[in-house]
Parts: C-alpha cells; sequence; structure tokens
C-alpha cells in the first residue's frame, strides 16, 4: 500500500478522491463533524501540493436514487468554511458529463460530486461505472478506510484504472490497527463490550491467540456471569450462547489468554433508578446489572497498569445514565493517566465508545480513536477489506 503523502510530482495532477463524509444530519444540519474533521489533513496535503481535487463520497442509504435530504450539500459548505477556499458541488448526472473539459469552466480548485450512492453502480461495484469515474482523474487516492470494507465501485473497481494510493487518515487508521494485530508491544489487553457476543465472537477469536488479558464488560459480560452460576436478574442478555462462552474459554485456555469477566456490579430496579454496588451472588430477580463494581474497577485498572497496549472496543455499563457510568469512566483515567506517561499506546474503537470519549471530551488522550465502525471490527476479525486489497 503505497501513502499519498510519499508521492513526488503531483502539480497540477488531478486526484480522485474518496472520503467518507458519512456525517449525521438533521434537516440539513451536520450534528457531528468528526469525520470532516479527520480528513483535512489530507486535503490540505493535497491543496498545498497545488492538486485539482475531485472527491466521492455518500450520506446515508438512499438505494441508487435521489433523495433531497442526503444531497452532500451542507457537506461542500463545511468543508468550504474549514478549508478556507471555495468547493464546487456537481449536481450533473455523472455519467452525462462526456467532455473533458466541463471543469474548465470552472474557477474552483476543488469539486465534489453529489452522493455516490444516488448512482445503483456504486453498490453494485459496476466495473463500466468505476472505468467512467476514472476518468476525472489522474491518480485516485483512498481515505475511506470506514468504507474500505465495501465492494463498492468507487473503493474496489477504481484502483485497477488508475494509479492508486492511501490517504493520510487511512495510513494512520491501518497503522494503529496493526499495532494491536500483527506489530504488537507486550503485555497487550484487549478490553471488550457491547450487548451481543455473537455480533464479536469472530473478533474475539481472532484477537485470543495474540492478546494476554480478555476482559469482558457491559451487556455481554451478563453471558459470563450466569453462565458461571449466578443470577443476574432482568439484565439484558443474549440467548443461546452458552456453547459461544465455552469455544471462548477453552480457546483462551490454549492461548494462554488470561479471560477476565465482573466481580462485582452495580444494579438498580431500572434504567432511571438509584445504583446500587452488589457481589455477584447477592443480585435479586428484579434487579438490573447496569456497571462494573469497585473491586472489578480496581481489577482492571491493575490490568491496564501491566499493559503495554490497550485495545478498548464496548463501554463498561450504561453510560448514558451518569449514576452508571463510572467503570467506563476510570477505564478511560487509567488508559489517559498511563498514555502521558508514554507507558501504554492506546486504541479505542466502536460507536458506543467513541459516543462516550466524545461525551467526556477526551477523544484526543488516546494514541488512536477509530470511527470506522463495521470495517474497524472486519479489521479485527482479520479479514481482507476490498478497498485495502484493491490499493495493495
Amino acid at each position: 500500500m503505497r501513502s499519498i503523502i510519499n508521492e513526488k510530482n503531483l502539480n497540477n495532477k488531478k486526484i480522485l478522491l474518496r472520503l467518507d463524509l458519512n456525517v449525521p444530519l438533521d434537516k440539513n444540519k451536520i450534528i457531528d463533524t468528526n469525520r470532516i474533521d479527520k480528513i483535512l489533513p489530507t486535503l490540505n496535503f493535497l491543496i498545498k501540493e497545488k492538486t485539482k481535487i475531485f472527491i466521492l463520497s455518500h450520506v446515508g442509504r438512499p438505494k441508487g436514487k435521489i433523495v433531497k435530504e442526503l444531497s452532500l450539500k451542507p457537506i461542500c459548505e463545511e468543508l468550504q468554511n474549514k478549508l478556507g477556499k471555495k468547493v464546487k458541488l456537481i449536481t450533473e448526472n455523472i455519467k452525462k458529463i462526456k467532455n473533458k473539459n466541463f471543469f474548465n469552466n470552472y474557477e474552483e480548485e476543488i469539486f465534489i460530486f453529489e452522493n455516490i450512492r444516488f448512482y445503483s453502480e456504486e453498490e453494485q461495484n459496476d466495473n463500466k461505472f468505476a472505468k467512467l469515474l476514472s476518468n476525472f482523474g489522474d491518480i485516485y487516492v483512498n481515505d475511506a478506510f470506514s468504507c474500505s470494507h465495501r465492494a463498492h465501485a468507487s473503493i474496489k473497481e477504481i484502483p485497477k484504472f488508475l494509479p492508486s494510493f492511501s490517504g493520510l487518515q487511512l495510513d494512520l487508521e491501518v497503522n494503529a490497527l496493526n499495532k494491536i494485530t500483527s506489530d504488537i508491544t507486550r503485555p497487550i489487553t484487549c478490553i471488550i463490550g457491547g450487548s451481543k457476543i455473537s455480533t464479536k465472537i469472530n473478533v474475539i477469536k481472532n484477537l485470543i491467540p495474540k492478546f494476554d488479558n480478555l476482559v469482558i464488560v457491559g451487556g455481554m459480560a451478563n453471558n459470563f456471569i450466569e453462565f458461571y452460576g449466578n443470577n443476574i436478574g432482568k439484565s439484558i442478555k443474549e440467548k443461546n450462547c452458552d456453547k459461544i462462552i465455552e469455544e471462548i474459554t477453552t480457546l483462551s485456555k490454549k492461548e494462554k489468554c488470561k479471560i477476565v469477566y465482573p466481580q462485582d456490579v452495580i444494579v438498580s430496579k431500572n434504567l432511571n433508578g438509584s445504583p446500587k454496588k452488589k457481589d455477584l451472588s447477592e443480585i435479586l430477580s428484579d434487579e438490573i446489572i447496569l456497571d462494573i463494581g469497585p473491586k472489578t474497577i480496581e481489577k482492571i485498572i491493575n490490568i491496564i497498569d501491566k499493559s503495554k497496549t490497550i485495545l478498548w472496543n464496548g463501554p463498561a455499563g450504561y453510560f448514558e445514565n451518569p449514576n452508571f457510568a463510572n467503570g467506563s469512566i476510570q477505564i478511560a483515567k487509567k488508559i489517559i493517566e498511563n498514555n502521558k506517561l508514554n507507558k501504554i499506546f492506546s486504541v479505542a474503537g466502536g460507536g458506543d465508545t467513541v459516543s462516550l470519549l466524545n461525551n467526556l471530551d477526551i477523544v484526543d488522550n488516546f494514541n488512536f480513536v477509530s470511527t470506522a465502525g463495521g470495517a474497524f471490527l472486519e479489521y479485527l476479525e482479520g479479514k481482507n477489506l476490498p478497498g485495502i486489497t484493491a490499493l495493495n
């Protein structure tokens, strides 16, 4: 995989740039600019190199139809503001732009095509459509790691027609994930949560042979607590998971990866109730487990202290209610403390984890925070991502 940062002679080259600008919109207003902010270094680099930039991106799932509410117009305006340069939104049908001099009519150096998913050929990974798109550039750059698990035309097919490179954000993402999957500094610990074990079983199975500790928190910990003979009351749990837990336990023993699950918990009668600390043997049938308890927090902090690398995917409890956010907050504080002392390399990812870190305003205190979602998990599963494979 070649990075665009190392490429020389970019002056006056036309760059076909695939970005993930799939930001949340409410009545044409951007709610969260995080994904836009992350790709600014690549855009600023290309501007400095005096290239002409043609951006491909999407918002939402229009399924090959033009949906006015999913226009990239507000994103185009946001990019203009952040870059301090004019950005032209091309609303014409891409398939009807035959004249290669079409863009000479505009003074702008940055163009953004309207939502690429307005074309059904995009998600169909249509080769002819990719060839058509490739005509707009001299060089293709993928800086959309979070879309790179999709075998779509603008991700997988365009590299067949143009010299292809990775962008700066994609480089950061892959380098960070390599540090927790292949170029590992041990001891390495994974703190993993979420409500369902089945959605992360392949991640867990792929990581156990590489990791020293696997700390199970959140909703999926309830399955472990119940599996080992404790009442979990009305807590959320996934059905029919005993075989999965047996599989995880057997594999962890074989690979000498220590499995840790809560020793004590914080419970309540409902999501808005008052918190109570309980040992596992004390949980009543009308109580819900909503966070980890102090003994468990202390154990996890000790594990973090002995670790050189940390992957965190999934909060420790129902952090949306401050009464049940303490476990997640204490984990975050300890990771940050060790980060500041350069004792640890930390990677966090997954929607809820990113929301938690954003709520606490501590995203910048981690070595890397991934917003990639599906691509993040598939990379951790050891899968080959179509977008990365295409660049290779």
